[in-house]
């Protein structure tokens, strides 16, 4: 990963970080919101049920019996409401009249009449005249049970109507917190709802901005090519193809919102790599104006030309992978002759093998076939062979094998050399990253591995370079087995 994509990742994580700690404040201030608001109902039936009673105190005596009828028939009810998608059926209210002294005179449970409640705070509070409020779990094991309660006072006028009024009593009413859990629930429910079409619509303006920015109807062809490649493999090995694809949209999408193009982003590093080439051409032809024996001209001229070849190579395989890289896909799909195109490659390698008297054991069935280009598979088992025959001492074998596995054909290049120093290990598919050959000391363009991985993720597929146990490096190539028929 790229600093820049490090930062970028940071800040998305950063923001999602807030965001889901926005919405759990939000979602967290739900309940106490509610219970405010039920709270305040709660109020206004409190005062409206003591006012009711206040109409009938006599003497300081507090008649219940047309309470009790009236919630009696309340519970009989039938209630058919519909709020906010919450069906209410029934009225789920607990009411209880305490006198002076706190002793129940009327519980709508029926439950707990005669008995003190003094020392409940809506009691307590109530009856010295403050604002009575409490919430109680009926059920020491049952959280869900609690139940708020509030109370209103009950007054009683002196005995010549004018007099102060004085408290005779109090009545509370409590509704099940259970009861509106419902509306908490669909309310949080809604909060994700609306959090998931928010990031939704983030994610759909992110798609259209790459669609607009990019290629307007390449994107989308190449998901759909990659969606319907015939003989793809799994459907694991499609979606990994349509996720090279989509990555590769996003990275053309930072670029172009960065102000650069994708070729410019390899500038610097194409410029200091073709540094070393033209610097020895020109000191070649800088001593070749000089006065010279034959023999050493004819060594700065085949100098010349080496150079001019690694930088004509360097060139050819900056711009072969950068127009690899920005494909997103494949263009064409079909069934390949793994062996056939081993020998095409056998047959582009001989050359440089021959000169130093190397050979190939190839171990590759007629009956492999496997869904991809068959020209982009030459060229990246030729990059593999060619690293092979680098690297290789002079009359060793490279052995070429490949086995099917499960949906998979797994190719395999492996040579006798040095094998990979611990500190290339990770560092074998980068870019321009290249270590010395044994024979000539000089190093490679650093193209040819960054080719192969690029090639084997838009066949949605892997490579690997490692060690092997025998000795000398192994490089692998997994691809998609093409299905019989």
């Amino acid at each position: 990963m790229t600093r820049r994509s490090g930062v970028f990742l940071a800040i998305f994580v950063v923001y999602l970080a807030v965001v889901g700690w926005l919405l759990y404040r939000v979602a967290a201030d739900i309940d106490p919101r509610y219970r405010e608001s039920a709270e305040e109902s709660l109020v206004d039936t409190a005062q409206l049920l003591a006012t009711l009673l206040e109409r009938r105190v006599f003497a300081g005596v507090i008649p219940t019996d047309e309470l009790e009828r009236t919630l009696a028939e309340l519970a009989q009810r039938p209630v058919n409401a519909r709020i906010f998608g919450i069906d209410k059926t029934r009225v789920n209210l607990h009411v209880y009249v305490t006198d002076r002294q706190g002793i129940v005179l009327y519980d709508s449970r029926g439950r707990d009449v005669g008995k003190s409640y003094l020392d409940w705070r809506d009691v307590r509070l109530t009856l010295a005249g403050a604002y009575g409020a409490r919430t109680t779990v009926d059920a020491d094991d049952d959280a869900s049970s609690a139940v708020m309660y509030v109370g209103a006072p009950i007054r009683e006028r002196g005995d010549d109507g004018a007099g102060a009024e004085r408290i005779v009593g109090m009545v509370a009413v409590g509704k099940p917190i259970e009861a509106f859990s419902p509306f908490i629930a669909n309310a949080r429910a809604k909060l994700v709802q609306v959090a998931l079409i928010s990031g939704g619509a983030l994610l759909a303006a992110i798609a259209l901005a790459l669609i607009w920015l990019l290629r307007p109807l390449g994107l989308l062809a190449d998901l759909w090519r990659a969606l319907r490649q015939p003989g793809g493999g799994s459907l694991a090995g499609r979606l990994r193809l349509m996720a090279h694809a989509l990555r590769a949209a996003v990275a053309d999408a930072r670029d172009a919102l960065a102000g650069r193009s994708y070729a410019e982003q390899y500038v610097q590093t194409l410029a200091h790599e073709i540094k070393s080439p033209l610097a020895a051409i020109r000191g070649a032809a800088e001593l070749l104006r000089e006065p010279m024996a034959e023999t050493a001209r004819a060594r700065f001229a085949a100098n010349i030309e080496e150079q001019v070849a690694r930088a004509q190579d360097l060139v050819e395989r900056m711009l072969e992978l950068t127009h690899l890289e920005r494909r997103g896909t494949l263009e064409r799909v079909e069934r390949v002759s793994l062996a056939q195109v081993v020998r095409l490659a056998i047959a582009e390698a001989t050359a440089a093998a021959t000169r130093k008297r190397m050979r190939f054991e190839v171990e590759v069935g007629e009956d492999l076939l496997v869904s991809g280009d068959a020209f982009l598979l030459q060229r990246a088992i030729s990059n593999l062979l060619r690293n092979a025959v680098d690297f290789a001492p002079a009359h060793s074998t490279v052995e070429v094998a490949a086995v099917a596995r499960g949906r998979q054909v797994e190719l395999t290049v492996h040579d006798y050399g040095p094998g990979l120093p611990p500190f290339a290990q990770r560092r074998a598919f980068e870019k321009f990253f290249s270590t010395s050959r044994p024979d000539s000391g000089k190093k490679g363009t650093g193209l040819g591995l960054a080719f192969v991985r690029e090639v084997a993720t838009l066949h949605g597929g892997t490579a690997r370079l490692a060690n092997h146990p025998e000795g000398g490096a192994v490089a692998t190539l997994l691809l998609p087995r093409a299905p019989a028929g």
